[in-house]
């Protein structure tokens, strides 16, 4: 299935996890990958994995952080690919403390990061989706955002920022044809998943109603609806893929 032929992604934190399944989902879905990572050989090596299935790729590193990095690379790679259609804003890092402990750079670099980035990112390629009337907006934020958490007041604060962002630049750009729309994972498979101790494992499936965490392909599963056809009358809304652990 080719429902993203000629579209080119743009996907943030595409170096590992769900980043990157979210970049190789689109690229098998027939889109070109811009693969964007802190790390270049880790962008670079996504890159790749997008070649291998035909599709053109292109990697940059990039703090989202800063802004005028952001726009240097936004417009690079609007030079290299020629325009973009779907931007994914998956960017993002943890700096978990209880509040009383909390230092001001851990809040900062969270709050930085995970949403100041998704901003940064948005604003890059806003003028252009405006030119074309059309674009897909895809922000990754957390059930965390959703809930909250002990130990993870940055973390919430940023994903629940990144839920307010998405609501209003739905409104904002809406009559123009591009939609924005939030996924908030819950409990994903990962190396840190997996080095949990049984008991901990436990505790945390029991508060799972389907008993079992998610894969990095259900978070990209979710990305593919809203980036494609079938996402075509969504927008502003935040999909949860978390086996019903919010609700």
């Amino acid at each position: 299935m080719n429902s993203l032929q000629n579209q080119v992604a743009v996907v943030t934190g595409a170096g590992r996890g769900i980043g990157r399944a979210i970049a190789l989902k689109l690229a098998e879905a027939g889109a070109d990958i811009v693969c964007i990572s802190r790390t270049a050989e880790n962008a670079a090596a996504v890159a790749a994995e997008v070649s291998a299935l035909g599709r053109r790729s292109w990697s940059y590193a990039l703090d989202v952080a800063q802004s005028e990095a952001v726009t240097a690379t936004a417009a690079a790679i609007l030079e290299a690919t020629g325009q973009v259609h779907i931007l994914v804003n998956n960017a993002g890092i943890t700096r978990d403390g209880l509040l009383m402990r909390m230092s001001d750079a851990d809040w900062d670099a969270v709050i930085d990061t995970n949403l100041k980035g998704a901003f940064l990112m948005t604003k890059a390629f806003t003028r252009t989706f405006l030119k074309q009337r059309a674009g897909r907006i895809i922000h990754v934020s957390s059930v965390i955002g959703v809930m909250g958490n002990a130990g993870q007041s940055n973390y919430s604060a940023s994903k629940a920022g990144l839920i307010g962002f998405t609501k209003s630049v739905a409104r904002e750009l809406g009559s123009r044809g591009i939609t924005c729309n939030a996924i908030a994972p819950g409990f994903i498979e990962t190396d840190m998943t997996a080095a949990m101790d049984a008991k901990s494992r436990e505790t945390l499936l029991g508060q799972i109603p389907l008993a079992a965490l998610g894969q990095a392909n259900d978070i990209a599963e979710a990305a593919l609806y809203l980036a494609g056809p079938s996402g075509r009358y969504v927008t502003g809304i935040v999909l949860t893929v978390d086996g019903g652990l919010s609700m």
